[in-house]
């Protein structure tokens, strides 16, 4: 069985529209199937980040907030 790759985004202490830039820069050049996390501290990004995913063919696994932080993972697709 392969490893599953991921790799952390942080984008801790950015606003909007800052941490879906980072996160496109991040996952541009990763294979399908490749698990990213994004933590923030700007709570748009639970609404930005899986609207971005839905346009651009990407999977939500996971988004939960941790006091003033918030975590998504996800699943890159094409």
């Amino acid at each position: 069985m392969d490893a599953v790759s991921r790799i952390v985004v942080d984008a801790r202490g950015l606003l909007c529209p800052l941490p879906v830039i980072r996160l496109q820069d991040a996952v541009k050049n990763l294979p399908p199937d490749t698990e990213v996390e994004l933590i923030g501290t700007d709570p748009g990004v639970m609404q930005d980040i899986p609207a971005w995913c839905r346009i651009n063919g990407h999977r939500i696994l996971e988004s939960r907030s941790d006091g003033n932080q918030y975590h998504i993972k996800l699943k890159t697709g094409r």
